[in-house]
């Protein structure tokens, strides 16, 4: 059990969900002081948290945990678009590099009890030979070969190798379902919120969400409970593309893969979505993970289901309106004349 008067440092707490866990865990008895890190100040209210502008990827991040006496380590900086970070190499270094540089710090630290990191069920990728759920201890059918995949999957190499060298510390590792919620922005959300939906034709994607709040608790229980390990987190449930596109009423443009890769891209340069690779891959074959260990284990139960966490998402979308027709015109002007959505070339 985590004990009372324990110092906790999250990173990335710029970004919406690593800020709003910071102020959660802020407010759990067994947590005397919270210290936010990250390369710029988080937008909204910290409250009871002080905030440290470092960057992990500076050995700086080391006095920051010595110099206030840090015994828990919760890491959610890891960035899942490259837009966000300027760009692939930036992304990449910044996840990568950002991770090792941390737990070269925290391999510094005597003081250190707990480690959590935030990870996600996109490390097992998306194909036609996945199984039916992933078990944490199955490796992916495909492995990925760049993204944001192919760097959750390095950092949780680090992290089990930090694990083998410092056996004191009780190491949690959280790979969280796609997050969903009214506030949440990534690419799954991006997507469900345009006013037209391209699909892949003759594939309907299998999908589990996490929502945000359980996404909060689930660290939140990581950090007070004498439990160690990786956990699949999601909500109960599967809920198919269809159904989904059916409950936000919004009209869908099914085309083969290589044009929805390729429509992506266009997307993706108006900032409307991000499509990589790993994105197309998911909306075409979707994914499935086994949370026994997270109800068995981990003692946890989320507050919402699959179709729970979807519904509520749902319910803070704007009818398209008039922006139905005007997006299926402008698809269709992009399939007719666009270079970059008829060509078959790298839709990445």
């Amino acid at each position: 059990m985590g004990s009372a008067g324990s110092v906790v440092l999250v990173t990335g707490v710029s970004r919406d969900l690593g800020r709003k866990f910071a102020r959660s865990v802020a407010a759990d008895p067994a947590v005397d002081r919270v210290i936010g890190v990250d390369v710029v100040p988080p937008r909204g209210d910290l409250g009871d948290v002080s905030f440290v502008r470092a960057d992990i990827r500076n050995p700086v991040i080391a006095k920051v945990i010595a110099k206030e006496d840090v015994d828990t380590v919760v890491h959610m900086s890891v960035i899942s678009t490259p837009g966000s970070a300027g760009g692939r190499n930036s992304m990449k270094e910044l996840n990568v590099i950002g991770t090792m540089q941390l737990l070269a710090a925290c391999q510094k630290a005597p003081g250190l009890r707990n480690l959590v990191v935030k990870s996600t069920t996109t490390m097992y990728g998306a194909s036609s030979r996945d199984p039916a759920m992933f078990t944490e201890d199955m490796e992916p059918r495909r492995a990925p070969r760049s993204g944001y995949a192919k760097d959750v999957a390095e950092i949780e190499g680090y992290v089990r190798g930090f694990a083998r060298r410092r056996s004191d510390v009780r190491v949690a590792t959280i790979r969280a379902a796609n997050v969903i919620g009214p506030y949440v922005s990534s690419p799954i959300t991006s997507y469900f919120r345009l006013p037209v939906i391209p699909t892949v034709l003759g594939f309907d994607a299998r999908l589990q969400f996490l929502h945000e709040q359980d996404l909060l608790e689930v660290l939140r229980q990581a950090v007070t409970r004498d439990v160690a390990g990786t956990f699949n987190v999601a909500g109960d449930g599967i809920l198919m593309l269809s159904q989904a596109v059916r409950r936000l009423q919004r009209p869908t443009v099914p085309m083969p893969g290589i044009l929805v890769g390729n429509l992506g891209s266009v997307l993706r340069s108006a900032r409307l979505a991000d499509f990589s690779p790993e994105q197309l891959a998911f909306l075409t074959y979707g994914r499935g993970v086994d949370t026994t260990r997270m109800r068995e284990v981990l003692g946890f139960e989320p507050s919402y289901s699959t179709a729970e966490a979807f519904a509520d998402f749902a319910s803070t979308l704007t009818p398209t309106g008039g922006r139905a027709d005007r997006a299926l015109a402008g698809v269709e002007r992009q399939l007719t004349t666009s270079p970059a959505v008829l060509s078959g070339g790298d839709h990445g």
